[in-house]
């Protein structure tokens, strides 16, 4: 047997890639060692079943699983995780396997992009005092043209007609290096009346970011790095006026659903790179690219970043090594990070561009959560309120003007589909509502889409509605065990008992879309953490859930999330629904707020030293708490009727 093989992967649209490996490597290894778009949430324990591939030619060593049929077997389809290369192979990608990067969509933007109105969020920004427009500064400069008895050198002459024109010492006027390049055909192309980006520094001094022959819009651009998906928009630095907004799969799912086994890959050698890769050459860059093509712009003209992600998607964004935040005792490499320039994310914008982090308080409470903070407004009321974001992560805030309180669950995936078998983002093809006919047992979904859009899977609002539906037709107990028979309710070869949404027949790839008994369970304690969460931060503070006026529900879910079907599942307080609000995606706002507002810089800096983080790991009771929330609804009955 040769110690060494040849595999090639194909790919619709895409060349062959091929490598040479050693006998017995994992499928789902080389892949991800050559960038090959595989989704695998579960990190190739085998758990999830995305990884699919068909092997066109070629030997394999390992086992069927539940996943893939015996006719589908005998055909050549293998979970790559489940595979050792013994022999040459040539396997084919499927674009199922790959639908977690696909799909970058940029909004037509009216008012509202992604359930979020970004009018509304200027006026909130004017209401409570702040600016809008003026985190750069831009003008036209009056020079005079030098002359044989004036042969002043062009950057010379401009910072002393600057500093005059704007009051400031001629040592406190820099360019940056993109500016100084500039220089020499601007000022003559436009006359010597130059168009200038300027950025005002912390100590009050200048630095001209660009120096241009015709007057220029200066762009901004908000990235919401979210472990599932990220999102960016957009906007005119001078008016704040959103220009273009949208989304796009996180890369870096290949190498797991969760921060935790993205930080185990970035321990690999090579792995902070691929990571790294994975998010700003596969997705950021990309989206970027896009945003600016719809509005044709160029990102040139993009003078200004705003970054808000949790803290491993900070790491793994700007290439910091993250991995001891996995590792008692949990310490991140920074909270706060400053002096970031375009030129240093490789993203497509100007290299002189000021790039803001949104900062960190904990290490799993990320610059995501204080952005939030900042965009929700809870910090500013007189009331008690709370801020609970779904995404693949959970995290909870507490508090008002008084004081904030803020705590991160181990939710995993599952809101985001990530180890949900049918599970998938919310985009065209998602199930997003779904309402089961207590007789019938039939489901009635709600596909996102166009007219006619056929599903592909699940997402988060998706899966919350069909277990609480579930539940509430006493199709499951409140274990999440199958109690009810029917044409939709299955058992397979394994034991696995499934309930099926949709026929092969209605869906767009032809095979049935079903939850699992392993999906349910999945959910129940990915909601058992967020709901032990909210009790527990409550106690601490010393509060009871009638205490609070009003829940704010952001994140990743989607603002199609039913609040009484997330209380009949126990996800969220029995409270009454107009004490609840879906308030989109506030990471985004935060960044959108930190990049037209000068002021806001400094208000959440403020903001964040202000926050007290609480490790649940280390509260008494919470482990009691979290069982407890592993049922449906809950064990005390009581707390859930109002």
């Amino acid at each position: 047997m040769p110690s060494d093989v040849t595999v090639a992967f194909t790919m619709t649209g895409s060349k062959e890639v091929k490598s040479t490996v050693p006998v017995g490597s994992s499928l789902l290894d080389i892949a991800k060692d050559l960038g090959i778009p595989l989704d695998a949430p579960c990190s190739g324990n085998m758990t999830c079943g995305k990884c699919k591939v068909k092997v066109i030619s070629g030997k394999t060593e390992g086992k069927r699983t539940r996943y893939v049929s015996e006719e589908a077997y005998e055909q050549g389809w293998r979970l790559a995780c489940a595979v050792d290369v013994s022999a040459d192979l040539v396997v084919e990608v499927p674009d199922s396997a790959s639908a977690y990067r696909t799909g970058i969509k940029v909004d037509e933007l009216g008012d509202t992009a992604r359930g979020m109105s970004f009018a509304k969020l200027k006026t909130d920004l004017l209401e409570r005092g702040f600016s809008v427009g003026g985190t750069v500064i831009t003008t036209v400069l009056e020079l005079v043209a030098p002359t044989n008895d004036d042969p002043e050198a062009d950057k010379e002459r401009l910072v002393r007609a600057l500093a005059k024109a704007r009051g400031v010492n001629e040592r406190d006027v820099r360019l940056s290096l993109g500016a100084m390049r500039a220089l020499p055909h601007a000022i003559r192309e436009s006359e010597y009346r130059p168009f200038l980006v300027i950025e005002q520094t912390d100590n009050g001094g200048l630095l001209v970011i660009d120096i241009c022959a015709q007057p220029q819009q200066p762009l901004g651009l908000a990235i919401d790095i979210g472990t599932t998906t990220v999102s960016a928009l957009l906007s005119d630095l001078d008016t704040g006026d959103v220009l273009a907004a949208g989304t796009a799969g996180n890369g870096q799912i290949r190498f797991g659903a969760d921060v935790i086994n993205r930080l185990v890959e970035s321990d690999r050698p090579g792995g902070l790179v691929r990571l790294r890769k994975a998010i700003v050459d596969e997705c950021i860059a990309p989206l970027v690219k896009s945003l600016c093509d719809a509005i044709s712009k160029d990102g040139e003209s993009i003078y200004r970043v705003t970054v808000a992600g949790n803290t491993t998607m900070a790491h793994l964004f700007i290439g910091v090594y993250g991995n001891y935040l996995r590792l008692d005792p949990y310490i991140p490499a920074f909270f706060e990070l400053d002096g970031l320039r375009g030129a240093d994310l490789a993203i497509g914008v100007n290299p002189a561009a000021a790039t803001i982090i949104a900062p960190a308080v904990g290490s799993y409470v990320g610059g995501d959560i204080t952005a939030g903070i900042l965009a929700s407004g809870i910090a500013k009321g007189d009331e008690w309120s709370m801020l609970i974001d779904l995404g693949t992560n959970g995290e909870i805030v507490l508090g008002s003007s008084e004081f904030l309180m803020a705590c991160a669950c181990s939710a995993g995936p599952a809101f985001e589909g990530g180890d949900i078998s049918c599970g998938m983002r919310a985009t065209d093809g998602a199930i997003e509502a779904i309402t089961i006919d207590e007789q019938t047992m039939e489901p009635k979904c709600l596909v996102i889409g166009a007219d006619g859009q056929r599903p592909i899977g699940v997402c988060g609002s998706g899966i919350i509605d069909a277990i609480s539906e579930l539940f509430r037709t006493g199709i499951i107990d409140a274990r999440g065990r199958f109690l009810r028979e029917g044409p939709r309710v299955h058992v397979d070869e394994w034991g696995t008992t499934s309930y099926t949404l949709a026929w092969g027949e209605e869906t767009d790839s032809g095979e049935k879309i079903a939850l699992t008994d392993s999906d349910i369970d999945n959910f129940i304690r990915a909601k058992g953490s967020v709901f032990s969460a909210i009790r527990t931060l409550l106690d601490v503070a010393g509060f009871s859930i009638d205490d609070i006026s009003h829940i704010n529900i952001a994140g990743g879910i989607g603002n199609a999330i039913d609040i009484e079907h997330a209380i009949g599942a126990g996800m969220l307080p029995c409270l009454p629904l107009d004490r609840y609000s879906y308030v989109g995606n506030t990471s985004l706002a935060g960044a959108y707020s930190l990049l037209v507002s000068p002021e806001t810089r400094s208000e959440l800096s403020a903001l964040t030293r202000s926050i007290t983080y609480i490790e649940l790991s280390t509260i008494a009771g919470y482990m009691d708490e979290f069982i407890a929330a592993c049922f449906i609804p809950h064990t005390d009955g009581s707390l859930f009727s109002l």
